[in-house]
């Protein structure tokens, strides 16, 4: 059985892409092409997300065991709390682990559009920690959690937000990967303070090249991460021209890398919005510099 801490003993960054289900059939063939373009950098997974309210789950399985088996990558699955009782869970993630995989990204999930606050489903889970308990109950997954080194958006301080997530790492959770941020302060901090309260999971930086100044305005609302000054004034300076703000996206994200990569982090996740150039030309200016 394969598990995430796998990935990271060995004295090599490794690295990770977040992928998610494309609306239309017609984006499937654009999206396995530009996984086959990363994985010369040899991948460690690429996690599968699913839409709000677990909108998209049988397609999240479903494209997850095709690039498991038509590209032979690790994929792990996204799996919410969001709209299943224990017994569909149960059904589901069974089903999964027959089928060969058994790598979970463990989340509470967002409720679905329109609905404010969570609401579990009956004879549900509340939080996030519950899911990842019931999940080694089962046995047989290792699990992935999420991190926020801003703070969770509903979270009533950073304080309470780091007790949560020693929550999930006590229930069972391998690693922890976090939602995308600009500053590598707000990541550094995060990291000593969980280590501080006892977490002891390998924490994996989630970076995304921003790509166009409307697309990361909407996702950073949406999650409560900040885009620094300089880079939101350089972002709109640039807003008519595509691909200045990629390569301003790219700029970026490289130099947060190289910081990352040199204070040692075991590995970095991309969320990658489906697409491979941005990452691409990450990788390939850090491979250069190695």
């Amino acid at each position: 059985m394969i598990h995430f801490q796998d990935f990271y003993k060995k004295d090599k960054i490794r690295y990770s892409f977040e992928i998610f289900p494309p609306k239309e059939p017609t984006g499937i063939d654009p999206l396995f092409q530009a996984l086959r373009e990363l994985s010369i950098f040899d991948p460690a997974f690429v996690s599968v997300t699913y839409g709000a309210g677990g909108s998209t789950r049988q397609w999240t399985r479903d494209l997850a065991l095709r690039i498991h088996r038509e590209l032979k990558q690790t994929t792990a699955f996204h799996f919410t709390c969001v709209g299943s009782s224990k017994k569909q869970i149960h059904d589901y993630v069974t089903r999964l682990k027959e089928e060969g995989l058994n790598l979970v990204v463990a989340l509470r999930g967002d409720p679905p559009q329109g609905i404010k606050n969570f609401v579990p489903s009956p004879d549900g889970f509340q939080y996030a920690s519950e899911l990842v308990a019931y999940l080694k109950e089962i046995n047989g997954f290792s699990m992935a959690v999420a991190g926020y080194p801003e703070g969770h958006i509903e979270a009533k301080n950073k304080e309470e937000d780091l007790m949560h997530l020693k929550e999930k790492v006590s229930a069972g959770a391998d690693i922890i990967i976090t939602q995308l941020f600009f500053d590598n302060k707000d990541f550094f901090n995060f990291v000593n303070r969980a280590r501080a309260i006892g977490i002891q999971a390998p924490i994996i930086p989630g970076i995304m090249p921003i790509l166009s100044l409307k697309q990361i305005e909407k996702i950073t609302s949406l999650c409560g991460a900040k885009i620094p000054w300089h880079l939101h004034e350089e972002l709109k300076k640039n807003q008519e021209n595509t691909e200045a703000m990629k390569e301003i996206g790219v700029q970026h994200a490289l130099r947060q890398c190289r910081e990352l990569v040199k204070n040692k982090v075991p590995g970095i996740h991309f969320y990658i919005l489906n697409r491979s150039a941005s990452t691409l030309s990450i990788l390939e200016s850090l491979h250069r510099s190695s």
